[in-house]
């Protein structure tokens, strides 16, 4: 049974928190493209044809904010899942974002990483973690 993975954008400037989402998302059988900032994101995303891209907001170079309205004006990107994860959480950071497209808005303090996986995986329509390879 050849299944395709679902691909990921993982468009986060800390290193840190970038490296153990990627893990995690690897390890549940998620193919991963990490981008460090808005600029590198927006570039990626119309080449690498992610699934669902998982998009901070506080970054360097294009804010998330911008990278999510652009996407949502990008014909290849428009349709793409898009969850965004900041720091953010003021209630009008969480209606920007729904307002440019965003399909979830989910703030990191409150978010645990178990948590944003059940997210991805709702938004993927796949019930369950993937099988470890």
């Amino acid at each position: 049974m050849n299944t395709k993975k679902a691909r990921i954008l993982l468009v986060e400037d800390d290193l840190a928190l970038a490296t153990a989402y990627r893990v995690r998302m690897e390890a549940e059988g998620f193919d991963v493209l990490h981008c460090p900032d808005g600029e590198e994101a927006l570039a990626s995303a119309t080449s690498y044809h992610p699934d669902l891209i998982l998009l901070d907001i506080m970054m360097p170079k294009i804010s998330g904010f911008d990278v999510l309205d652009i996407l949502r004006n990008t014909k290849e990107t428009s349709h793409t899942k898009i969850i965004i994860l900041t720091a953010l959480s003021q209630p009008s950071d969480r209606q920007r974002a729904k307002d440019l497209g965003a399909d979830e808005f989910l703030v990191k303090s409150q978010a645990v990483v178990a948590d944003v996986m059940k997210r991805i995986r709702f938004h993927l329509g796949i019930k369950e973690p993937l099988p470890a390879e």
